[in-house]
């Protein structure tokens, strides 16, 4: 059975055409007509009066799309039981629209060819209306136009079209019809083949033919062999006279228990394959070893579609691509809206990080406006230092002069000896003044380290905000590396449990070692144990057989008077000697 949502999308061209102010709606009259041929088609009982009950509080003028589709759905659609002709309520729907969208000129295709693509239109279009084509599906109708036509597809070309768009993302079927007519992707190929392009596309999209072909086929009752006109869709394949496909001979019905079959060549038939069906079986010849296999595996796809319940192939990639674009899309939703989370906490970086510049670049105006201050008094004191130095030179100097004229008046003038020392006072003084100043100008100095330590100070607090600010950029870069830094975890545990195994087994390794070093000694032990018995089995005197002893003296031993003769005792002497060597040389 036809789904509910195309037979929609060729009812909503006719509503739209019915429309000719434009405002969504139609008259009731129209909408009559409209529901009438429906009937008709699609083999429904009519109710001339369900559309009065269903609009009796709508009297007011034209009706709405969104009051005459629940009417479609209820007393129309819900009633379709599959058997009629899709073909026909599609020409019923393109002869009430076209005319008012396609105007007479000298096109590329014909008025059957254009309707064909208006077909496969509504077929790829979305589910939403206004209907219209997106550029992905656009690309696979012409894709496959190409593949019918024996034409090689071109990206660029595509690429070009889609640049030419600019914007736009979609066409409708009018303007899906002009791309085909103006031959845009169909540049040398002549009308005829453009047509039969267009044909097959529409036989495989639209009516689900999946393969057709002339082949040879077995009678049931004659045994005969005929030419037939094969035509496999979805659920059955059909046989006609020729290709024109309008006297049809019969169908093979396939279901989940249909099975193909090669068969061998015999009667003078060659590349012959069989198909099983519950009640009779079929017996077919192709031309070429080449299209049976072709016909083969075509049927074959039908019976595993037929088993795992799928509808048809194309509708099938239909609702896949569907999907895939949703997911594409919601990717896309969360990729964006990641995007301007980061986007957003990026600014935030950015206002942090530009109030921060701010505070800096007024900490560095104040540092700047204190250094300017600190070498103004610096130089104030250097003025100050310098004029009292010269002020001392110049004290200084008039003493020299002193010292030389009072010198020179002591060689004259012996008598003034008491005053020359007075003087001579006076200049240790002076020293002393001196020396104090120069203490003065060391306070100078440490006065002025001082103020260069602050001055270090400050160049400290500076450089402690410039790495605050390095920081903050580094952690913008710290969140990009936090994926790294998870798979670089996740090696090192890799690592760690490689080296943890490795262990494992030099551990084990030693176990073993150890193992065998145990068993050895217990070897040496055993063997030890066993010479050990073995000596006192041969010393012990009770395993030696009782004899009548010597009447000679008798020798007193640890064994008892008379166990042993001087014989015996002396080999058992050489026997212990001779082990007690071997014991020494063996250690």
């Amino acid at each position: 059975m036809w789904l509910q949502e195309e037979l929609l999308k060729s009812i909503w061209h006719a509503f739209t055409a019915l429309d000719a102010d434009h405002r969504g709606k139609v008259s009731k009259s129209q909408l009559k007509v409209l529901s009438y041929n429906l009937c008709t088609v699609m083999k429904v009982p009519h109710d001339p009066m369900a559309l009065e009950e269903h609009f009796k509080d709508d009297d007011n003028g034209p009706l709405s799309n969104q009051g005459y589709m629940p009417y479609l759905s209820r007393f129309i659609l819900d009633k379709v039981q599959g058997d009629f002709d899709l073909v026909e309520l599609n020409r019923m729907c393109w002869t009430l629209c076209y005319k008012k969208n396609i105007h007479t000129r000298n096109l590329l295709i014909s008025d059957n060819d254009a309707f064909k693509v208006w077909c496969i239109f509504n077929f790829l279009s979305e589910d939403k209306y206004p209907l219209v084509i997106i550029t992905e599906e656009i690309e696979y109708f012409l894709r496959k136009l190409m593949e019918a036509m024996g034409s090689v597809w071109s990206e660029e070309k595509f690429a070009d079209y889609k640049l030419k768009l600019n914007s736009k993302t979609s066409l409708t079927a009018w303007e899906l019809i002009e791309l085909v007519e103006v031959g845009y992707f169909t540049k040398g190929l002549d009308r005829q083949t453009l047509s039969m392009g267009i044909n097959e596309v529409f036989n495989e999209l639209i009516l689900d033919v999946l393969k057709q072909g002339y082949m040879m086929k077995r009678g049931h009752r004659r045994k005969n062999w005929t030419e037939r006109w094969f035509v496999l869709k979805p659920t059955k394949l059909s046989y006609y006279v020729c290709e024109d496909v309008e006297e049809k001979k019969g169908d093979i019905i396939l279901d989940q228990s249909c099975c193909v079959e090669s068969l061998p060549d015999k009667e003078g038939k060659k590349c012959l394959f069989i198909i099983k069906c519950v009640d009779k079986s079929f017996e077919i010849s192709a031309s070429d070893k080449k299209k049976k296999q072709e016909w083969i595996q075509a049927i074959q796809t039908c019976i595993q579609l037929l088993r795992v319940g799928l509808s048809s192939p194309h509708r099938e990639a239909r609702r896949r691509r569907r999907e895939l674009r949703q997911r594409q899309q919601v990717d896309d939703e969360d990729l964006a809206n990641r995007m301007k989370q980061l986007q957003a906490a990026n600014e935030s970086k950015q206002k942090q990080l530009e109030a921060m510049r701010m505070k800096m670049e007024e900490t560095a105006a104040k540092a700047t406006f204190e250094e300017l201050m600190r070498k103004k008094t610096q130089l104030d004191l250097q003025d100050r230092y310098r004029l009292d130095l010269e002020r001392e030179k110049m004290v200084r100097q008039q003493m020299e002069e002193q010292v030389a004229q009072k010198s020179s008046e002591l060689e004259q003038y012996l008598q003034r000896i008491r005053e020359l020392e007075d003087m001579y006072h006076q200049l240790e003084e002076a020293l002393e003044d001196e020396r104090q100043a120069k203490q003065e100008e060391e306070v100078m100095r440490k006065l002025q380290a001082r103020l260069l330590e602050e001055e270090a100070a400050k160049r400290a607090e500076l450089e402690q905000l410039h790495l605050k600010q390095q920081r903050a950029l580094c952690q913008t870069k710290a969140e990009k590396q936090e994926l790294m830094v998870e798979h670089l975890a996740k090696e090192r545990d890799l690592q760690s449990a490689t080296l943890q195994l490795e262990r494992l087994e030099r551990e084990r390794h030693g176990a073993l070692q150890q193992y065998e070093e145990v068993s050895r000694k217990l070897e040496r032990a055993a063997t030890k144990t066993k010479t050990w018995k073995d000596k006192v089995a041969k010393h012990e005197g009770l395993v030696r057989l009782i004899q009548p002893g010597d009447k000679g003296p008798q020798r007193i031993t640890n064994w008892g008077p008379a166990s042993f003769t001087d014989a015996e005792l002396e080999l058992r002497k050489k026997s212990w000697q001779e082990s007690k060597k071997q014991e020494a040389q063996a250690q």
